[in-house]
């Protein structure tokens, strides 16, 4: 008998420093069913272009903006030297970018839940004759409808996947991603997974929204807690868990992450929690303290209220203050992040963010990159429905992959290119310092006197990377 030796490669180009999760659970499905897989992450090791000439299949994650945008030339590379091969992309990224992913040389797309259609496609062996790019066959479009991810709003809702254990073998070790910084200095192995995908919410600027449209699904807790023992065994002693809101399914999340405590008491673990959600269930906030949660992310993205509307965020600059209280009460250290750049900003506005971060003592807890992000309109978004966005917006650019729009007051959009640019070269500097400096050169680009900065900044930050930490933080600080 004839043992047919199906051979895949699945690529990851950017996870935020984690080892790739969508690349571990694709390699279980593919696995499960014969294939032989291989798996490169190109931000931690050289794709050859050698690779790209053997594999009948080849796959691409796309989780994320920066992720889409690396893999656009490698895609393109790998057709032009595997012109057999059956090439797909899958992640949130994907169907957002399906038009211009096929015009690189991809023949399928999957979306958010994107194993059992990618297996099945993989697996069909009509579909192993690659049929033209130009046409697509009525099976592939069911495989697509199957991931929710041939387009980006379905008709057909999301399937519900009993999942696999994610097989992270091929993939570098722990130690090449990035780690845990603790105040007291100690350095953790970082581990990630998650418990659920999707979100109930439909925050316009969110890229989860046209994917998911207010729908999430949960992994299986025997599945998650089997990765995350698993990482552990690995050297991990400590778990981001990748849910775009935790507590989504807030049951869920409490069983999953009580049962990883009780298995696995020295290891701790992060998340992210949406403001209307840590209101909503301030109960359960000494709890995660209790459970070792090092902290929680959450997405503030503004603090005026006219912004929050138009984001439809959900909460409000007060809820945001009562969350900060909560946190601090409950033992939790919550990281907020923003989308400090936006075309309803001002430069006073800015000062405004800059002035409560830093009268809530926020700031060793906010990244410093987070006040220089400026907003993102991909495709799909449902900031395009707003009068107040269109009023902004220019043509979609292929090259960045997003809408291009221009602040009505140049000096905004000149700042944040100021503030992108020290903060890019300065990812490791401290925060504090970092942020005096910015918070100066807002008030200089606003004509807004600035009292004397603190004794230092201002100067070239010549001390030990994050000697002075006050809060645990990944060592990753990118966020899209």
């Amino acid at each position: 008998m004839i043992v047919d030796m199906r051979s895949a490669l699945l690529v990851s180009t950017y996870e935020m420093g984690r080892q790739p999760f969508g690349l571990a659970s694709a390699a279980a499905w593919l696995g499960a069913d014969g294939w032989t897989v291989a798996c490169v992450d190109a931000a931690k090791e050289k794709l050859s272009p050698e690779r790209l000439i053997g594999p009948q299949l080849i796959g691409f994650h796309l989780p994320m903006h920066t992720a889409t945008r690396l893999a656009g030339p490698v895609i393109a590379a790998a057709r032009r030297a595997n012109p057999s091969a059956r090439i797909c992309a899958f992640g949130l990224y994907a169907p957002l970018n399906a038009e211009w992913l096929r015009g690189l040389g991809a023949d399928e797309i999957f979306g958010g839940e994107f194993e059992e259609a990618l297996a099945a496609w993989a697996n069909d062996t009509d579909m192993n004759r690659k049929k033209p790019q130009s046409s697509q066959s009525s099976q592939s479009q069911t495989f697509s409808a199957l991931s929710a991810g041939s387009a980006v709003s379905s008709e057909r809702g999301l399937p519900r996947i009993h999942f696999l254990v994610p097989d992270r073998r091929g993939l570098p070790a722990l130690s090449k991603y990035a780690t845990l910084q603790m105040p007291d200095g100690e350095r953790r192995l970082v581990g990630y997974t998650e418990a659920s995908r999707g979100c109930r919410h439909l925050c316009r600027h969110c890229p989860v929204v046209p994917v998911y449209q207010g729908q999430f699904r949960v992994v299986q807790a025997d599945i998650v807690l089997a990765d995350v023992a698993a990482q552990v065994a690995a050297g991990a002693r400590h778990i981001t868990f990748g849910d775009p809101d935790f507590f989504n399914g807030p049951t869920h999340a409490m069983r999953i992450v009580s049962a990883l405590h009780e298995a696995h008491p020295f290891v701790t673990y992060d998340v992210t929690i949406k403001v209307e959600h840590l209101l909503q269930h301030r109960d359960l906030l000494p709890r995660l303290a209790a459970t070792g949660c090092a902290f929680v992310t959450s997405a503030i993205e503004s603090i005026d209220d006219e912004v929050l509307r138009l984001f439809d965020k959900g909460h409000t600059r007060a809820g945001f203050l009562e969350a900060v209280a909560l946190c601090r009460e409950s033992g939790v250290t919550l990281v907020p992040t923003f989308v400090a750049f936006h075309p309803w900003l001002t430069l006073t506005s800015y000062l405004d963010l800059l002035d409560t971060i830093d009268a809530l003592d926020l700031t060793d807890h906010v990244s410093p990159i987070q006040l220089a992000i400026r907003l993102l309109v991909p495709q799909g978004s449902r900031l395009l429905e707003l009068d107040e966005m269109r009023a902004h917006l220019g043509a979609f650019d292929p090259d960045t992959l997003t809408y291009h729009w221009t602040h009505p007051d140049p000096r905004v959009d000149a700042l944040q290119r100021d503030v992108m640019a020290r903060v890019g070269t300065r990812l490791t500097s401290d925060r504090q310092l970092l942020f005096d400096e910015i918070r100066a050169l807002a008030h200089e680009r606003a004509g807004i006197p600035y009292p004397a900065l603190r004794p230092g900044s201002g100067q070239a930050d010549t001390r030990p990377a994050r000697a002075r930490a006050t809060v645990p933080y990944l060592n990753e600080p990118w966020y899209c």
